[in-house]
This record gives C-alpha cells, structure tokens and sequence, in this order.
C-alpha cells in the first residue's frame, strides 16, 4: 500500500507537532500505550503519513524545506522528536487573502506573521504535480476567504480534505454537497483536541444530564501565548470559533443553555506562555432536592501535540475513505475529530462509529512492520 500523500496548508505549531508525531513513531515504540486512539487506520500507520506539498506566508518559512520551515519563528510548540530527516519538499508561498490579522505588525517578530514578498504559487498545479492526496487546513482563525480558497483548491485537484479551523467548510451544505459532487471525503470543522476544553467540557456536561443534576450556568476561557491566540486578540475573527466551541458544549445537554448563561472561548494571549494553553472551567448547577453545586476545573496542555494526537485520525480516515470511493463529509470521523461536524454526537458515541468505520473500510489490510527512524527518544530531546 502507498503512502497517504500529504499537503500542509499553514506551517504552524500544529504541521510542527504534526511532522514530529509521524517521525516519533516510526521509533520502534509500543503504539498501544503511546498516546494513539488508532495505532493502525486501515492498513495505515502514521509512519504512512508523507508530506509532498506544503504551503505558508511568513517569509522566514517560504522556501525552504519543510524539515527547516517548522522550526522556523514565530513556531514555538514543544519539540519532542527534533532530528527531522530532509524532506526534499519547498514551503511554497500560499494565497495570503484574509489569513493574515492586521495587528500582527504590532507584535515582535518571534511571535507574529512576517509576510514574505512574493507571488502566490499555483496551489492547484502544485496540488496535481506532488500528488496530494489530502489536504490539511491549518490556517489562522478567523482566514474565511482563505480557507474557502483552499478547500475550491482541493476541489479542483482532487484532493480530500481535513478542515482543522473554525470555517465552517463540511458543515456548510453547500460546500458538502460541492466535495459530494467531486466524490472526494472532507473531515470537519475545527479541530477538537485529544484532551482539551472543548472534549473534557463537552464529556462533563454529558454526564451531568446522564446523572440526573441541572447545568445552569457555565464558563470556559483559555489562555496561551501562541499565535493562534495572538492572532485572536482581534475579536472580529472569532465569531465562527465561538460558535464553534459553544455548539460542541450546548449539543451535550437535553436542552441548550440561554446565551446569557454561557460563555466560552479563547480569553487572552499571554506570552509567555507560548504553546502551553490553560483552560479554566466552572460549572454551576443544581442536583437532587434542587441542592446547588459548582465544580471548577484548570486544564494545562501543549496546545498543538493535542490537537495533532487527533489530526492524524482525520488524515488517515480521509484517505481511507477516498481509497473506498468515499465522497461528501465523513460523519464518525468528524464528530470524533471536530468541534462543529456536519452532525453532532455524544463522544462515546462517535468514537463507536468511528470503530465501525474503520473496520468496515480495512477489509483485507494488515499490519505493517515499523521502519525505523533516527529521532532520538523523547526523554533525549524534551525541552
């Protein structure tokens, strides 16, 4: 079986965490306790994962190989698998349209865009010539025009795709059905992490009503010191993301909470905090003889590792699903891997759909051996 043929747009935190994660675990290491829902996806590993395009446009990124690019500034994500062989594959310079936030100049180089004077590239001949096979969204909240731009791109190469941002993409029938009449699968919208604030206040709110005890009020605000958050600050650029995170909450309860009685979202940049993220929960409520109650939780997580620890599911079910003939918007995938899917589930219950997927689409795959790689551990190259 070929590899899954990837395409990157946006090289950021989450592609760095992203590349590091495929090269860590060709490592040798034992994949059912290393931090994998799925250590195979049909007959695919994540040592499957090949990046052959990639696309960007801070100047400091576009040109050089990939390899190169995701060190780059303003990236700051923890490095836990730093000896990254030569890709042989160009950052090439992308579409800028909406994807840059005008406050941006007002931030020190090591945390900000530096938009590099060139030309876009043709990202659909480039799509074509690589042979992507899926196509990664990682661009800035709030790059509507961007991202809309890609995902017609992907359209017009033939490319599946995987909508990490909060642009509302296979969500939006009109853009389900365009990715239907291509046959070509989409996975999304916005990417829900591993064990983040939207996963972990979404799995609270459901055992709530499962145990009988009245949500009534309830917060979430987060923290980091990352350009995802710099590039927040902005508030017009986040009207999608807070629909977003707020949905994935409200779909848990039997009845939503008045908008008065909920808020949840991202709060402030820090900077120091770089890519470390800091989620603070409250939740307020009544139970057995309308007896009140709050529980309040902190939540301290590497911001990009989390969310590639699911990204990866995404990709592979994505290939999986074009391998099978499978077009439009990939449901169990989705409510798995999103926060605003086309339909949403309880998590329990996505992730059984999400099994039963897999297993009806790897009909005849097998195992692969490992192929080793030259990371050394992660013990060696924690910073």
């Amino acid at each position: 079986m070929a590899n899954i043929k990837l395409a990157i747009v946006g090289v950021g935190n989450c592609a760095c965490s992203l590349i590091q994660g495929i090269h860590y675990y060709r490592n040798g290491r034992d994949l059912s306790s290393a931090g994998l829902a799925h250590p195979q996806v049909g007959p695919y590993r994540l040592e499957d994962i090949e990046v052959v395009a990639a696309f960007d446009v801070d100047k400091r990124k576009v040109g050089l190989d990939v390899s190169q690019a995701i060190w780059a500034q303003p990236n700051c994500t923890k490095a836990f698998c730093q000896n990254i062989p030569h890709m042989g594959v160009t950052v090439q310079m992308g579409n800028i349209l909406d994807g840059v936030a005008g406050h941006m100049v007002d931030y020190p180089d090591n945390k900000a865009f530096r938009v590099a004077d060139q030309k876009p590239a043709d990202i659909v001949k480039i799509l074509k010539g690589s042979g992507a096979e899926v196509l990664v969204n990682y661009l800035p909240v709030g790059s509507e025009e961007a991202a809309r731009f890609y995902a017609q791109c992907a359209l017009d190469a033939g490319c599946g795709m995987v909508n990490c941002i909060p642009v509302f993409i296979a969500s939006d029938p009109v853009w389900a059905q365009k990715f239907r009449d291509k046959n070509l699968p989409i996975v999304g919208d916005d990417v829900k992490s591993q064990l983040g604030a939207t996963v972990t206040h979404r799995v609270l709110t459901y055992l709530f009503s499962q145990r009988g005890v009245k949500l009534e009020k309830t917060y979430q605000l987060n923290t980091a010191g990352n350009t995802d958050f710099l590039n927040m600050l902005n508030h017009d650029r986040l009207k999608s993301k807070r629909i977003s995170k707020t949905q994935a909450v409200q779909s848990q309860l039997p009845v939503p909470l008045p908008s008065e009685n909920i808020h949840i979202g991202p709060s402030d940049f820090i900077n120091w905090q770089d890519d470390n993220k800091v989620c603070f929960i409250r939740m307020e409520g009544k139970q057995f003889g309308d007896v009140p109650f709050n529980l309040e939780l902190r939540l301290s997580v590497e911001d990009s590792p989390n969310s590639a620890g699911v990204a990866v599911d995404a990709i592979r079910c994505c290939k999986l699903a074009k391998d099978c003939g499978i077009g439009g918007p990939l449901e169990a995938i989705s409510a798995f891997t999103m926060k605003h899917p086309p339909k949403q589930f309880s998590d329990w219950q996505a992730r059984q759909m999400l099994d039963a997927f897999i297993q009806e689409n790897s009909k005849g795959s097998v195992v692969k051996p490992q192929v080793p790689c030259s990371c050394h551990s992660a013990k060696a190259v924690a910073k």
